[in-house]
């Protein structure tokens, strides 16, 4: 299964909406942070989703590629 590229590009630029890190990247809030989410629950709807692929992505070690792509590529266009 291939990751749909434009998906990931919103990922990447996805920030949170709320709470202490309300404006930072979901890929630069520290791991412990969606620890305590994968414990007491995502929040539902799309930040949820996003939440729960960043945290898969962190207990991969794989975070880094979110910030690789802000890096290589434009902030996609709402």
């Amino acid at each position: 299964m291939q990751p749909d590229p434009q998906k990931l590009l919103e990922l990447a630029y996805a920030q949170m909406h709320f709470g202490k890190y309300k404006g930072v990247y979901l890929s630069d809030i520290p791991e412990p942070y969606y620890v305590w989410f994968r414990q007491k629950g995502f929040p539902q709807g799309k930040l949820g989703d996003q939440m729960q692929q960043v945290y898969e992505l962190k207990v991969n070690s794989l975070e880094g590629l979110l910030r690789q792509i802000r890096m290589r590529y434009p902030r996609p266009r709402k």
